[in-house]
């Protein structure tokens, strides 16, 4: 089977007319949503973890003794079934509030493929925000570091396309080789990233108007860095910040989380006071409050700390775990309605309300928000 044959391709007359409006146009996190690509859990599976790119990108704090003791291959129906029926009510919401919605063709993951220097078989198409950058009207596809999801992105070919031929611009990065010697093992004899070749997901990046902030870490490296700023320089007056030494393991959304010009959630199990990030020291900081921990699938892909993942409507109304009464509390507190959603299996599938999204259109422009 091709990786073409994995993919069950909806018609473009199911994608929704919007005349008048730009085909994709997202500068942020947190102006006016207009359109956006929800993910889904059918098909989710556990990549084999003898891949060391799989190691780091799924368990880095498991050693490999730990690793062998783990499932893999597809997650428990219950999950799959339960998620689903969560991400159908986020979908719901999402369109009575006027947001238009698209998700991603349904792909079997477990189909094998192979390059000339390894096999796997696929990931998941739940986080549709991991692999796509969306900086203005520019869809960029990112070189993730995980080579189960080398053909992740098929599932939605058919909207890109369509985007395209509506105006988007559509980039991807050079397509990696991710060979053995890209993955390191570290000084405690767990997984690192090397600088082999440019490789970083899209969700270590956070856009705030014309700069980009992007976290240097087990999913992102040095190189994968110096590509998106050789890259948006095409796009205009772009600034990227890089991030060292916040967090190194996966992913930026659950550490920083742009709420509206001026204000930003932070982990505090991450960032101390004192190692705010330079351009936002002049912002006011909301401190994540203490998370509930349910009980959920073990092990999970994902920290306690998921559950600040939430996704902003617009810069007074959050979608947000509605497990989490503290978080919630705290944003009313600033100003800003949350409307609770579930999203029971977000640790052991790896993502909340901004991972499972990908805004394409948002009201916001390349506004400059620090200086």
């Amino acid at each position: 089977m091709t990786a073409d044959q994995m993919v069950t391709r909806p018609a473009l007359s199911t994608i929704p007319d919007r005349s008048g409006l730009p085909a994709v146009s997202s500068w942020d996190e947190f102006t006016t949503l207009r359109e956006i690509v929800v993910g889904h859990a059918t098909h989710i599976r556990i990549p084999e973890q003898d891949d060391p790119s799989a190691w780091l990108t799924c368990y880095p704090k498991l050693t490999r003794a730990e690793l062998g003791k783990l499932e893999v291959g597809e997650m428990p129906a219950h999950i799959v079934e339960e998620t689903n029926e969560d991400l159908a009510l986020f979908v719901a919401t999402l369109r009575g509030l006027g947001v238009t919605v698209h998700q991603p063709a349904v792909v079997d993951h477990g189909v094998q493929f192979a390059t000339p220097q390894w096999r796997s078989a696929g990931f998941k198409s739940y986080c549709p925000r991991d692999l796509t950058l969306i900086v203005g009207s520019t869809i960029i596809e990112t070189p993730s570091p995980t080579r189960a999801r080398y053909f992740e992105l098929f599932g939605l070919r058919p909207l890109f396309q369509d985007y395209l031929l509506r105006g988007a611009t559509w980039l991807a990065a050079p397509r990696p080789q991710l060979p053995d010697e890209l993955y390191l093992v570290d000084a405690d004899g767990l997984p690192d990233l090397g600088e082999a070749e440019p490789v970083f997901d899209a969700a270590n990046v956070l856009r705030l108007g014309r700069d980009l902030f992007y976290q240097v870490s087990r999913s992102g490296n040095e190189l994968g860095l110096r590509w998106l700023e050789s890259t948006v320089r095409l796009l205009g007056d772009i600034r990227i910040h890089p991030l060292r030494g916040i967090y190194g393991y996966t992913h930026i959304d659950s550490t920083i989380s742009f709420l509206r010009p001026g204000l930003v959630l932070l982990n505090p199990g991450r960032i101390k006071p004192d190692m705010v990030p330079e351009p936002l020291r002049g912002w006011d900081v909301l401190w994540c409050p203490p998370l509930r921990q349910p009980a959920i699938w073990q092990p999970t892909l994902s920290e306690h700390w998921i559950s600040m993942n939430l996704l902003m409507v617009d810069e007074e109304h959050a979608i947000v775990d509605a497990d989490q009464p503290e978080l919630i509390r705290a944003l009313e507190d600033r100003g800003i309605t949350v409307l609770p959603h579930r999203l029971r299996h977000a640790r052991a599938l790896g993502g909340g309300f901004h991972c499972v999204t990908l805004d394409t259109v948002r009201t916001g422009g390349p506004e400059n928000y620090l200086d």
